[in-house]
């Protein structure tokens, strides 16, 4: 069983939808599937649409050292991204119950995940020496990303 990560809302899934962080581990272990896709781009960190349906989309990113996003979260989407090679962070934003900032860090390398619920902010970046290749599932929704910016004593507001 997976925990839904405390600063996120639960969207009651499909039982006949497998979680997904077994879709994103069963499309990084399918290199053969995604390898024609994957680019490196020293500019910004390179994303490619590898599998949508009706239910999700799965993305592949990569991430050349120093690369990540801004602080975000994913609108109304739930998903999860496993890491296929190389090492990423994730810094998470929310605000506690008593209304002050929290921030968690996760170091994560290859064959590991996250979950990711609606409202869920968070900025991923690769800090290591080595590029660093991802795989995302979105449900519920297209990929979005609302930007956020974190007040270290209120927490994340929307930009």
């Amino acid at each position: 069983m997976f925990a839904v990560p405390d600063n996120t809302l639960v969207i009651p899934e499909n039982p006949a939808l497998r979680h997904p962080v077994r879709v994103a581990l069963e499309f990084a272990a399918d290199r053969d599937r995604w390898r024609h896709l994957l680019r490196y781009d020293p500019e910004e960190r390179f994303s490619a649409l590898v599998d949508s349906d009706e239910l999700q989309e799965i993305w592949l990113m990569s991430w050349l050292p120093g690369q990540h996003t801004d602080l975000h979260d994913h609108e109304f989407a739930a998903g999860a991204f496993t890491v296929v090679s190389g090492q990423l962070s994730e810094t998470v934003a929310r605000r506690a119950v008593d209304g002050r900032a929290v921030t968690e860090l996760h170091s994560l390398s290859a064959g590991q995940s996250r979950v990711f619920g609606p409202g869920y902010i968070h900025e991923v970046r690769n800090e290591g020496p080595d590029p660093a290749v991802s795989v995302h599932v979105y449900r519920h929704q297209p990929r979005a990303m609302r930007p956020y910016h974190l007040d270290p004593i209120s927490g994340p507001t929307r930009v």
